[in-house]
């Protein structure tokens, strides 16, 4: 029965992460496609580049996560995110509270934590397997070369970390900010 109840759990934190990310898809994608495409240009998937616009490229890629943290920390508002982060390292009360709430919701969820975390590898594994198999098992790379798409010296590394910036990256980033955040009592999704 218990663990009926923590697998019912489980589905509706999975959902929840499935339709937050489908809600938000414009937003989280965009951020996502910044990261990507620099990371495209960092690994010369249009050839080589000066050491200056690499570090810029980081900036500009790690900028894009961050934003894309803040926001869906702040449950869509980048600066409802940033005042989470604000409050939690400036508020003794609010991070005596999350540290309660958060041992509260472990003890009381420990099974649906692991069986949401077993979910989401499982989810993950796949995304990783499939863009493995696009990489490694068709002729994507060829094509993207012949077509002037992808520099003719690059390896596959630049449209590999592309599409994981598109895809495993932002659904990871929302699975553990909301598993994080649903554990902090700030997000109620789950029946007790």
């Amino acid at each position: 029965m218990m663990l009926a109840a923590s697998f019912s759990q489980t589905q509706l934190f999975l959902k929840h992460t499935f339709f937050f990310s489908l809600r938000h898809f414009r937003v989280i994608i965009g951020l996502a496609f910044i990261a990507g495409l620099g990371r495209y240009i960092q690994l010369k998937g249009f050839g080589d580049i000066h050491s200056l616009t690499n570090i810029l490229l980081e900036i500009i890629v790690e900028g894009a996560r961050v934003l894309l943290l803040l926001y869906i920390l702040g449950l869509a508002d980048i600066k409802k995110g940033v005042l989470r982060i604000k409050h939690f390292l400036t508020d003794k009360e609010k991070r005596a509270q999350f540290g309660t709430v958060f041992r509260q919701h472990v003890k009381m969820y420990w099974k649906a934590i692991i069986l949401s975390l077993i979910g989401f590898s499982i989810i993950a594994w796949l995304l990783n397997y499939c863009i493995d198999v696009i990489i490694y098992k068709t002729s994507l790379i060829s094509f993207l070369k012949d077509k002037g798409i992808l520099n003719p010296q690059a390896s596959e590394w630049p449209v590999l970390l592309f599409i994981k910036n598109l895809t495993v990256i932002p659904y990871t980033l929302v699975f553990e900010t909301l598993l994080l955040l649903w554990l902090a009592g700030r997000l109620i999704i789950l029946k007790k």
